[in-house]
């Protein structure tokens, strides 16, 4: 039989679970210390897992395994550690999904239902690329490979069948909404936006679409600046002179993948002396986060992170709840499907470990 094995002989090929920190848990401190790209190779190495897969966004940090053995929940937090402690003090925030609960999590997040902006579209091209991520680093196999292929297409059904993604659908979405709390009108606000990926482009139309006229974006990547700015007829910004436009912006909002905070009360204090008065507020939507907890102590200005959005987030929630209950609906077949097929697996042979599929075996584990 080679590398194969039947499920029915050795049934503990099939567990699948998932380990995870989210907004639902944790405090925004606390996701941080977990937040950042691991190799999902070294987990597997470290802990016997067959296959492993890391999704991690701004709410959440989560990986998704398949092991001959049960490998413990602190293992994963261990690994997850940004410190590499060997004890995890956040223990208690981590959760564990098992079998089929797992896929029903895997579902509802991919669709969005799990998110704190209940419908948000961005987390499906999040999930799209974590698996992208993990299988060209062969850490993907026929398991995981058919429950994210499942998960995509779960996705599309309640976006398609459901209205679930009305009115602010995304983490940027809200942050205007916050702002437009704060200011009222926007269309006289400077307004500085700190990254360039997927966050920051709905975050500059979401703006536009206020009316916001003066909107530049900053990026390591000054073509990516160039890219996002233009969409809004926005000013791109040389990456290296982003901190001096907080002499005359009126909001700053950062969602970069930096690793420590860009802005901190050393670097931003000079640049407040020159404001006249004039508050600053600053809508950090990056974890880990792209500014210091401290500055939000620095007079003139008003420091709010990803946490200060859920207050918004709900009040959408309302809005949406008879959509859920559809898309429960969509998910909870898909979920039982998924464990009919995975029940026959087990009279089929599966590779114990994930291995280079073909797009032949790969379509064929679509179907």
């Amino acid at each position: 039989m080679g590398d194969q094995l039947r499920l029915a002989e050795a049934p503990d090929v099939m567990n699948l679970f998932c380990v995870g920190i989210s907004h639902h848990t944790a405090k925004v401190e606390t996701r941080e210390r977990y937040a950042g790209q691991r190799s999902e190779e070294a987990l597997r190495v470290e802990t016997g897992c067959a296959e492993a897969l890391m999704l991690a966004t701004c709410n959440r940090v989560e990986v998704y395994a398949s092991a001959a053995a049960s490998i413990a929940t602190e293992q994963i937090a261990r690994w997850l550690a940004r410190e590499g402690t060997e004890a995890i003090e956040n223990a208690s925030a981590f959760y564990r999904y098992e079998g089929e609960e797992c896929v029903r999590h895997l579902f509802r997040v991919a669709a969005g239902l799990d998110s704190m902006v209940i419908g948000e579209t961005d987390i499906l091209g999040q999930v799209k690329r974590a698996y992208a991520k993990a299988r060209e680093s062969r850490c993907v196999g026929s398991l995981l490979h058919r429950l994210f292929q499942r998960a995509f297409r779960v996705a599309k059904q309640v976006r398609t069948r459901t209205d679930i993604t009305r009115g602010a659908v995304s983490v940027g979405s809200v942050a205007v909404d916050l702002a437009v709390k704060i200011f009222g009108d926007l269309r006289e606000r400077k307004v500085l936006i700190l990254g360039a990926g997927e966050t920051s482009e709905r975050t500059a139309r979401a703006l536009s679409s206020r009316g916001v006229t003066d909107i530049r974006v900053s990026n390591r990547s000054f073509e990516r600046a160039e890219s996002v700015a233009g969409l809004v007829r926005g000013r791109p910004v040389s990456f290296h002179e982003w901190t001096l436009q907080c002499r005359e912006i009126d909001i700053l909002i950062s969602s970069t993948s930096a690793d420590e905070p860009l802005l901190t009360p050393d670097v931003l204090s000079p640049l407040i002396r020159e404001r006249s008065d004039r508050p600053l507020f600053i809508i950090d939507i990056a974890v880990p986060r792209d500014v210091a907890p401290e500055v939000n102590e620095m007079d003139g200005v008003f420091l709010y992170d990803i946490d200060s959005l859920q207050s918004i987030a709900a009040q959408s929630l309302a809005l949406r709840r008879e959509q859920i209950a559809a898309a429960e609906e969509i998910i909870a077949a898909h979920v039982s499907d998924f464990q009919t097929w995975l029940g026959r697996a087990r009279d089929e042979p599966l590779p114990v470990t994930p291995r280079v599929l073909d797009e032949a075996a790969l379509r064929a584990s679509e179907l």
